[in-house]
């Protein structure tokens, strides 16, 4: 269905039937509760918490022995975000706190190569998206500290994450 089609639909609906049509969408489908209940009611601040605590527990669970250290953890809460309209400072928070937890975990252990290139994707996707909501100034200090702990801790693909970090000129 097109949205001409859907709004001329919606328009010879009267109030009554088109409340009961939101109320059966909201019982029936988790994502417009999801999204209802964050437009009410947005606890951005509780939401960015409880996204840290899971990517945190992806790298140092506290239930588990073993990390699973799953870059797709922290990119579901992100893209999540984004939907739901979370204000994009808060979003950059969370990407560089999984960069930085992301750090503290391989500095500790022996990681794949294949890790080193999800969170240069990681890298290249933050870089983007503090440039496209100007938001250099607010992070530029935590961002240059994760550019620099890559350098340092010698990570693989050093010159990529050189150009990712360009993206901000």
């Amino acid at each position: 269905m097109s949205k001409r089609a859907l709004k001329s639909y919606l328009s010879d609906l009267n109030k009554s039937e088109l409340q009961e049509q939101i109320i059966e969408l909201y019982d029936k489908f988790p994502a417009v509760k999801t999204y209802y209940d964050f437009a009410f009611n947005p606890k951005e601040d509780k939401l960015v918490q409880e996204a840290k605590t899971k990517i945190s527990n992806e790298y140092f669970p506290l239930k588990r022995k073993r990390p699973k250290a799953r870059r797709s953890v922290a990119q579901k809460y992100i893209k999540h975000f984004i939907k739901l309209g979370v204000a994009p400072n808060l979003v950059a928070d969370v990407m560089l706190y999984n960069l930085e937890i992301a750090q503290t975990f391989a500095s500790e252990r022996n990681v794949p190569d294949a890790f080193y290139k999800s969170m240069l994707n990681s890298f290249v996707e933050m870089t983007t998206f503090i440039s496209q909501n100007n938001l250099l100034s607010e992070y530029k200090e935590r961002l240059i500290q994760v550019y620099e702990r890559t350098q340092s801790d010698n990570w693989l693909y050093m010159e990529d994450f050189s150009r990712a970090l360009d993206i901000l000129d």
